[in-house]
């Protein structure tokens, strides 16, 4: 009996469409992997979740590098091109990467060649700006953390108040009692025998 077909459609059910993304994602890394050393090439795969968390995927050891190879090529095959399209084929550059460490590694790159000149004043204005968006995206989320970890410690704080109220209680529940009078002659060996 073999596999019955599937019909390609989005998945509705949320849980079903998480399970099935993690499982061809893996998948595809895999067949990507398999490739790569079938035929020995650079591969670079990458994938944004509809929560637009990245996953990567990489022959080699940088992806950075395989992208830059692939922008390359493509404006090598595009031909000569006017001033304005020039500008929006660096823009449409510069706008694929969204890390920090990617941003000033384009940077640095940029800045380390000796034809400097080539890049526009637009390009840095680009430049800037998506190093900005990263960074205010960097500090939201270092806010978040320190708030989660803020009402996570005030939690802890509470509990630990109750624990300390209720130890107190006990202690003075402990004080007004008064130990039991013990007789003497009740005792075994004691004065009557």
């Amino acid at each position: 009996m073999g596999r019955r077909k599937l019909e390609i459609k989005r998945i509705e059910d949320k849980s079903s469409r998480q399970v099935t993304f993690s499982k061809r994602r893996n998948g595809l890394f895999k067949k990507a992997k398999e490739l790569s050393v079938l035929c020995d090439l650079d591969i670079g795969v990458i994938i944004y979740s509809c929560r637009g968390k990245p996953y990567h995927f990489c022959s080699t050891n940088s992806l950075t590098e395989i992208v830059q190879r692939y922008n390359n090529r493509a404006e090598t095959e595009a031909g000569p091109s006017n001033q304005v399209g020039e500008s929006q084929a660096q823009y449409s550059k510069y706008s694929r990467f969204l890390k920090c460490q990617e941003l000033l590694q384009i940077v640095e790159r940029e800045l380390d060649k000796p034809c400097v000149d080539d890049l526009s004043v637009t390009d840095f204005v680009h430049l800037e700006k998506q190093f900005e968006t990263a960074l205010l995206q960097t500090r939201a989320t270092k806010t978040n953390l320190l708030l989660e970890s803020l009402s996570s410690l005030h939690g802890k704080e509470k509990l630990l108040e109750e624990e300390n109220k209720m130890l107190q209680e006990k202690i003075s529940v402990s004080k007004t009692k008064t130990p039991p009078a013990f007789d003497l002659n009740a005792l075994p060996g004691g004065e009557n025998e």
